[in-house]
Order: C-alpha cells, then structure tokens, then sequence
C-alpha cells in the first residue's frame, strides 16, 4: 500500500499461496536448479550402485520440483530432503527448506529437531563416502579426519540456513510491529487534529462571547447614562436652561469617552500583526485589548477630552492598567449626576489586590447600576463593598422603581439581557459565586463574592 493506505500496482494479485508475480519466478527458478541438480546427482548414484537411471533420476527431479510448495509446505520440503539424502541428492532442497521453515511461525523445538535429523543424516552420509572412496582410502589421514570433515558437512549444511531463516523472521515481525506502530499512531494524529479542531472552534466561541460581554461592559454604561441625561436635558430645558446645558456637556464628555473606547477596540480587531521588536500603536493596542478581554483592563479617557465633574477615567491602576476599586466612589458619583440616589458603603481596610479581581468587583457594580438606570429608574440604590478576610464581597441592591418611571425608562433603554450572564461568567471564572434576583420588597439585588487570589496562587 502506499501512504494514504490505497493498494498499490501488483498488490491484487494472487495465485494459489503466491501474492507477488516475483515470488513465484522465484520458486519456479529455486525448483528448477533443485530439479536439475537432483537429477544429476541420480545419475551418478545410479552409476555407483547399478540401479537403472531413469528409477533414480526421475524420483530426483520430482524430489528437486517439491521447492515450488515450499512457502506452504516447508515442512514436507525437508522430509523429502531427508529421504533423498542416502542417495546423496537435495543439498539445495535441504538448504532451502530449512531456510524457509525457520522464517515461519513453526516452533523451536520442531525447527531443532528436522534440522538435527537433517545434520546427522548429512554427517552419515558425508562419512560413508569418504570412507568407500579409494583416493581418500590410499592417503595416510589420521583416524578423526574423516568424522571431522563430516561433521563440518552436517554442520555448514544446518546451521547458516536455520541463523539465517530465524534472522528473517525476526525482521519480519520487527517491520510489522513498525508497521502497526506507524499506524496507530497515524491514527492519534488523526484523532489530535480533529480534537483541535473541536478547541479551535470553542476558542473561537469563546473569543466572540468575551468580546461581545466587554463591549457591553465598555460601552452600555456609558450610553445608558447618556440617554438618562438626554431626557433630563429634555425635561428641564424649558425651566433651567442652566442645568441642561451642565446636563448636555456630561452627555459630549460620556459619548466622548464611549467613543475612544469603541475606537479602541474595533482598532485592535481590525489591525494586522507586526513584529515584535518594532512596536506601534496597534501593537500597544492589541495589548491593551488584550488586558480588556481578560478583565483586567479599561481604556481611560483619550487625552485633552474632559471627564464628567468628580469622575476619574475608571480608576486606573498604578500602570495604567484599567478599573480599579477606587474608581467605585466616581462611578457612584457619575450615576449621581444622571439623578439617581445612590449610596456607597464600605467595610473593612482596602488592601492591594490582583488587576483581574478589581477589575471584576468593578465592573459588577458598573453593570448593576446601568441595569437600576434601565429598569428601575428612580429608585433609590445600595451599593455595599466588604474587604473580607481571603475575599471581596460586593452586593449591589435598589428599591421598588416607580411605576411610572420604570415603564418610561424601558421605553428607551433597551436590554440585551446579556448583562446578567456577563457578571455571572466573570464572578466565577475567578471561582467566586454570584446571585441575583428580586427582593421582598419588590426591587432587585446582585450578590458577589470573589476570592482575593494574589499573583503568586495558582488560580491568580
């Protein structure tokens, strides 16, 4: 077979035992000097004892053409060798038959005992016709001459061909086992490639779903607010033209500020690799998109463009690094100027935290004061923060909104519903717990807790 495993050119033929054309002009050959020299020994056998030619020599032939079923028949090659062997004819069947049974599946102890037969009949004969032969009888050997040549003939008669068969077969069986080997493992490939494609595609879903939830994060906030400022441009322009015009600069600041966070980050997925050891501004970009996507990170405000009054760019960290646990007392501020009654409390000493737990405690209470601005607008609003010994509990809780207020509010603030499911993946991807759900009171309350993991704890 080649290598995509198709059948290749020859590989369907098959003729009786044979399934290679070479294999049988090979024992058709081996059969044919085996034949003829089967033969030619019979003639001088026949010429030595008396007996007719033609009733040693057609014996030999058919005894030389047994090699043709050697690769079925091994075993029966060699018993006919040693039925010839009195009359001094099979030298080639002997070799070739026990060559070929020692590159079978036969047992050991079989293999031994056909070719110590084969050995000691070759040893008898061998010294019978040193001893009937006149030239050798006239010289003056020595008496272990004749038992040594002999036992040199049995022995070079046996053992190459058996070494060698034996050598064979245990090549065969290591190339087999190569082979399986090469094709399980072809298999695992096989298998590896199709798992990751399985992790490919999840990795693409989860890239999609996490950069769905931080553009929902950068920016719902800071709409939100925005509409919420509109209608109180709109519902106070007439009366205060003061206030409406403090009202319509936090909307050019909020949308400002939402637009060099879009900007951002639409760049970065838009923007092509560069090399490393040139960095750019996408560059920088994609990093900095990067530590957004993981929750670590929120791009501030865009330089020379004003922030709210009383609002940081998001509390950045000492690096620059995005949202942090300072940044609570502007954000409750900003909710503030959009006319809502907010208030904050704190428990327990701040002490330093991991980027991605105060990024994430942040944005919990960034989207569940949007979602009061969308769903509960005019209700008043609790925001509670606990430093806590190993973590940071974080629960955000409103009243029953008005009525009146709620059903103008859901009006122009659509919800994707996605904010819930954003907060809860956060929450647990740092092993934390989230619960959320409505109060007996008829308003709504978002329950966080994270683990304070340091940089060096696994998990961190």
């Amino acid at each position: 077979m080649d290598a995509k495993g198709a059948p290749t050119a020859g590989e369907d033929f098959r003729l009786l035992w044979w399934t290679r054309r070479r294999s049988v002009a090979l024992d058709a050959g081996l059969a044919l000097l085996s034949a003829v020299e089967c033969g030619s020994q019979g003639v001088g056998f026949a010429e030595q004892t008396g007996l007719p030619v033609a009733l040693v020599v057609v014996p030999g032939v058919l005894a030389g053409l047994s090699l043709l079923v050697r690769r079925r028949w091994p075993l029966a090659v060699i018993l006919i060798s040693i039925a010839v062997l009195p009359a001094n004819m099979g030298v080639m069947l002997a070799l070739l038959g026990l060559y070929t049974l020692a590159t079978t599946d036969a047992p050991r102890r079989v293999i031994a005992a056909l070719a110590s037969m084969e050995g000691l009949g070759t040893i008898i004969v061998t010294y019978l016709m040193l001893d009937t032969d006149p030239g050798i009888r006239e010289q003056d050997f020595p008496a272990w001459f004749r038992p040594l040549v002999a036992l040199l003939f049995g022995v070079a008669s046996v053992v190459p061909p058996v070494l060698l068969g034996m050598y064979v077969r245990a090549r065969r069986r290591l190339v087999e086992t190569l082979r399986d080997r090469a094709l399980g493992l072809e298999r695992e490939l096989g298998l590896l490639a199709e798992r990751a494609e399985e992790r490919a595609e999840w990795a693409r879903d989860e890239e999609r779903r996490r950069i769905a939830r931080e553009m929902h994060d950068v920016v719902a906030h800071r709409v939100s607010l925005m509409v919420v400022h509109a209608a109180a441009v709109q519902a106070v322009a007439p009366k205060d033209p003061e206030k409406a015009a403090r009202n319509a600069s936090l909307i050019g600041d909020m949308g400002r500020q939402a637009l060099t966070e879009l900007r951002t980050m639409l760049g970065v997925l838009r923007s092509a690799p560069v090399a490393p050891d040139r960095p750019t501004e996408s560059s920088r970009a994609s990093s900095r998109l990067a530590e957004i996507a993981s929750g670590q990170g929120r791009e501030p405000s865009a330089e020379g463009e004003p922030a709210p009054d009383g609002e940081a760019p998001a509390a950045p960290g000492p690096n620059g690094d995005g949202p942090r646990l300072t940044g609570l007392r502007a954000l409750v501020e900003e909710s503030r100027a959009a006319g809502m009654r907010v208030e904050l409390a704190v428990e327990g000493e701040q002490r330093g935290y991991p980027e991605q737990v105060e990024s994430t405690a942040y944005r919990v209470v960034q989207e569940a004061l949007t979602n009061v601005h969308k769903h509960a607008a005019g209700a008043a609003a609790w925001v509670r923060l606990a430093h806590r010994e190993g973590e940071i509990a974080v629960q955000v809780r409103n009243a029953a909104p008005d009525g009146a207020a709620r059903r103008r509010e859901e009006a122009i603030l659509p919800s994707g519903g996605n904010g819930l499911v954003g907060m809860r993946e956060r929450v647990t991807a740092l092993g934390g717990g989230f619960v959320s759900g409505p109060t007996d009171e008829g308003g709504f309350r978002v329950s966080a807790v994270i683990p304070d993991r340091s940089e060096g704890r696994p998990g961190g």
